[in-house]
């Protein structure tokens, strides 16, 4: 199937009403509305928090913890999506054991709205993650990723749609290539596709098409490869794209204490961050929309 076929055959959404409906407020004066985005990355089923005598890690991370931190911003503001950007799996004895179900019903349970799908998520097998989807009670999204041919066929979209008070929010994902990097046996017929052009559509049909507010890219091709700066990365594709505005990224386990701002292919900012490994550290980035001006953004990662 052509790059240009897959992407015309998989361009449904589903779009989630917000916040209320029309009332008085309708009425009143324009206000500033704030959107949070909140992300993880890598938590590699990193479940319970680091011990005392973890070394730099020591008494950091843990669900339980950021089941609070979560709460605590969501009660702040209503406006907040919660999301990943892949290896989910493996790097624990739950997940060898569980095989994957445990982390499921966990971020379930802290209402995650939408995760990309990392390399390592194949560790059992598109077979096993396919047999773990059922106690995900959020949604999935690749862009790159065919999986016509395989288990997975409709169980990923390439992007999906939500709107919080008003603001329509556009999320796509990308996978990093996993030929080289997994064993073919694992992802059997999943055809992967250049994240650079992808996106490029992406992001066109998200912001020109559905007059998406906001576009966001759950990447896990990495943050950047210094000895191979040509290589695809979040920071490449921040500078080859033009409708993105906030990429967040996994894969290279990269801390950044705040979002990187990048310039685009023509000359806007757009955010890319990180937030490491194992569930040490929470991103947080407040969007705030005010008529008549432009869009500005703030952002930094929480230890947890």
């Amino acid at each position: 199937m052509k790059r240009r076929q897959f992407i015309q055959k998989s361009t449904a959404a589903t779009v989630l009403a917000g916040v209320g409906g029309l009332g008085l407020q309708s009425f009143s004066a324009p206000r500033t509305k704030k959107i949070t985005i909140l992300h993880t990355n890598d938590v590699h089923s990193h479940i319970d928090p680091f011990g005392p005598e973890d070394g730099r890690n020591a008494n950091k991370g843990g669900v339980a913890r950021r089941a609070t931190l979560v709460e605590s911003i969501r009660m702040e503001n209503p406006n907040t999506l919660l999301l990943d950007a892949g290896d989910i799996f493996q790097g624990t004895p739950y997940f060898n054991y569980y095989g994957g179900e445990l982390e499921f019903k966990l971020m379930s349970m802290l209402k995650y709205d939408v995760a990309t799908i990392g390399n390592h998520d194949f560790d059992n097998g598109i077979d096993g993650l396919y047999a773990q989807i059922p106690h995900a009670d959020f949604e999935f999204v690749s862009a790159n990723y065919d999986f016509s041919n395989t288990v997975m066929d409709t169980h990923v979209k390439p992007y999906k749609i939500i709107i919080k008070d008003g603001i329509k929010i556009g999320i796509f994902g990308l996978g990093i290539e996993l030929d080289g990097l997994v064993n073919k046996e694992m992802y059997k017929e999943t055809v992967y596709y250049n994240p650079i052009e992808i996106a490029q559509d992406m992001s066109r049909i998200l912001k020109e098409e559905q007059s998406c507010d906001l576009v966001i890219c759950l990447s896990h091709i990495g943050y950047q490869y210094k000895n191979n700066p040509d290589k695809v990365s979040d920071i490449t594709l921040a500078r080859a794209t033009k409708d993105i505005d906030l990429i967040i990224g996994g894969h290279t386990h990269t801390f950044l204490p705040k979002p990187t701002i990048e310039t685009n292919s023509i000359g806007k900012n757009v955010l890319v961050n990180q937030v490491g490994c194992f569930g040490l550290y929470l991103g947080k980035i407040d969007f705030y929309f005010e008529p008549g001006k432009k869009v500005s953004a703030e952002g930094a990662s929480i230890i947890v």
